[in-house]
């Protein structure tokens, strides 16, 4: 017994000596410094699919005004009021229009190709044991990849509009803007500031399948499933908000107020859709990421 003791206590000691911390970490160790952002962010940014998806976002407005041109010269039907009837009225107008019939797919692929590829990459590589085992502590891995995520993610979703708003100023020109369904005439430095309303309204739409791509990203290595996973929720959303019998329970699908920003651009701006947009999009999402972190801190990534 004697011996035991003396030995433990002759070990004790070296645990705060030279090459060991106290704590048993090697010196220099801040767990606080691992994985920087900079450093994911620069990894991030030399996968493929990132200059894929910035291309095609910022190529995808030029196709448009190029359409709208071949169109107009063919001879294109005037007189409606829709709102990709009057896109070609000038930059503003072209920009809502390449935001309605983008937001609800376009820009939700972007967003969960991002969040939803992060995690599960790393997997499906077997490169995150050797993260963890650099080591950093996971709630910071996980924290830093979100970060990384939704900064692509906001990158991704703004570039596309203000692109919209160069080319089809370039192409049509800077004029007032009409008010698609009543066809009113809106001072065009007016609606500019509603506009980045708009675009902020649509980033917080997105974050609802921002969130469950990740959660489906820290559960799997296969990145095709959690971006197809978090796609298949904005599919199946819009299917069932176009099913009258669900009544008021339709307003609690995560894509039942995407398209509530068209009424901030109206001549009596109303706020009132958006708003509820967005505390449904901050709920899903807020409880999306907590399990997210929850089931990454069970999860055996090391077997």
């Amino acid at each position: 017994m004697s011996d035991t003791v003396t030995g433990a206590a002759r070990t004790a000691p070296q645990a705060g000596g030279r090459g060991v911390n106290p704590d048993g970490s090697a010196p220099g160790y801040a767990p606080g410094r691992t994985l920087p952002l900079r450093v994911e962010f620069v990894r991030q940014l030399r996968r493929r699919r990132t200059a894929v998806l910035f291309g095609l976002l910022l190529a995808l407005p030029w196709i448009l005004v190029v359409a709208f041109e071949i169109g107009v010269r063919t001879g294109r039907p005037g007189g409606s009021l829709r709102i990709s009837d009057l896109a070609t009225e000038g930059g503003l107008n072209f920009a809502a229009f390449s935001l309605s019939v983008s937001a609800n797919f376009l820009l939700a692929v972007a967003v969960a190709v991002f969040c939803g590829d992060t995690v599960a990459s790393e997997a499906g590589w077997s490169s995150l044991r050797y993260l963890l085992a650099a080591p950093i502590p996971r709630d910071r891995l996980l924290r830093q990849k979100l970060v990384v995520a939704l900064g692509y993610s906001t990158a991704a979703v703004v570039c596309l509009p203000v692109m919209a708003l160069l080319a089809g100023t370039l192409a049509f020109g800077w004029n007032d803007v009409r008010v698609p369904g009543t066809g009113e005439v809106i001072p065009a430095l007016d609606v500019l500031p509603r506009f980045a309303v708009v675009v902020g309204y649509v980033l917080v739409s997105q974050l609802v399948v921002a969130a469950l791509a990740f959660l489906l990203s820290v559960g799997t290595d296969s990145p095709l499933g959690a971006v197809g996973g978090a796609v298949g929720l904005v599919i199946v959303s819009t299917i069932l908000q176009a099913v009258d019998a669900l009544g008021s329970l339709r307003e609690f699908l995560p894509t039942f107020w995407n398209t509530a920003w068209l009424d901030a651009l109206a001549s009596e701006p109303d706020f009132s859709g958006m708003i509820k947009g967005v505390a449904v999009a901050v709920t899903y999402s807020v409880l999306l990421i907590a399990f997210a972190f929850r089931r990454f801190r069970r999860r055996d990534v090391v077997a």
